[in-house]
């Protein structure tokens, strides 16, 4: 028996020299990132570059470098997670899925453009581009909530919204509103720290303070939304598992005209008293047939921190799929 003939190398070449080092990164740091992700091997050669190994790992490390390359032709940088955004998306289109990458998904931020790093961000932004209500569903580190603010903060800049408005339940495992120290503010901040945190990677810190006062930008618990209708504005709410039914009909009726609202959240992660049901789920299953509402469900595969966050959210989502009703956590 003959073994069957090698996969003939994949060849590319790449006209501006002066964006090689950026591609192949320090010590070809980046290569050795896509090799270790597909098990191809690359070699480089002048402008060139020859990929082996299996045809369809080959081709989807073509797709990422050929991307990776696009984006430095744009003056966009290329970092680690670049890399294995661009590894997960060439993937994803060797097999018939999203382009590895699109301008057209590109966000721009005062800061930084932000592209998606997995297919199911490609599809979220595309949701939140073309529907009045998304909803994002998934474990944390998918992107889920960043993408939201980068997409308000897109179309504050574009004139397109009047007001960005983020909002969070302040629920936390444990703590009561009334045993932390400080007045309403100091009590309600720490809940709303990610969201902070995320304006602050797309805007400078003087144009943030500057929006704030005056209203440009809202950053508030859920509590602060009854009675108002909010109009002109893109609207998020996160964490939004720890909602009660009434609180999530409360924040969805306040949609008024020239609106889109994003509500994210991680239905493992409920922090409600037992026995108190979930806004979140209330709501995916009342509005699932609902004209003009987008559902994007995230998984471990999409999650873009460090790798071994999704390891840890594979681990915990296989114990809870053993475990007793009773015994699984936020249920």
């Amino acid at each position: 028996m003959t073994d069957a003939p090698a996969a003939a190398p994949t060849h590319l070449e790449f006209p501006d020299n002066a964006l090689l080092p950026l591609l192949y990164g320090e010590h070809d740091r980046n290569l050795a990132r896509i090799e270790a992700a597909l098990g191809v091997h690359i070699v480089s050669r002048g402008n060139q570059l020859v990929v082996t190994g299996e045809p369809a790992a080959a081709a989807a490390a073509r797709a990422a470098l050929e991307s990776l390359y696009r984006r430095l032709e744009r003056g966009m940088t290329v970092e680690p997670g670049e890399v294995d955004a661009a590894v997960r998306l060439g993937t994803e289109s060797i097999s018939g899925g999203a382009p590895a990458w699109s301008d057209d998904l590109t966000i721009r931020t005062r800061k930084r453009p932000i592209t998606p790093r997995s297919p199911t961000q490609a599809t979220y932004i595309r949701a939140l581009r073309t529907n009045s209500l998304v909803f994002g569903l998934g474990p944390a580190g998918t992107g889920k909530t960043y993408l939201a603010v980068a997409c308000a903060v897109d179309r504050l800049i574009a004139g397109e919204v009047d007001r960005i408005i983020l909002s969070r339940p302040a629920v936390e495992a444990g703590e009561r509103l009334g045993f932390l120290p400080g007045d309403l503010r100091e009590k309600v901040d720490p809940y709303l720290r990610p969201l902070y945190d995320a304006l602050h990677d797309m805007l400078p810190g003087d144009q943030i303070a500057k929006r704030m006062a005056s209203g440009e930008i809202e950053v508030a618990p859920l509590a602060f939304m009854r009675g108002r209708t909010l109009a002109d504005a893109f609207v998020i709410l996160d964490e939004a598992q720890n909602t009660t039914p009434s609180q999530m009909k409360m924040f969805l009726t306040r949609l008024g005209a020239n609106a889109r609202m994003a509500v994210t959240g991680d239905l493992s992660q409920i922090d409600l008293p037992a026995g108190t049901p979930s806004g979140l789920t209330d709501a995916v299953e009342t509005l699932a047939d609902v004209e003009g509402i987008g559902f994007v469900r995230f998984s471990d595969a999409d999650v873009v921190r460090h790798p071994l966050v999704a390891r840890i959210v594979r681990a915990y989502d296989a114990r809870d799929a053993t475990a007793p009703p009773a015994r699984r956590p936020g249920r």
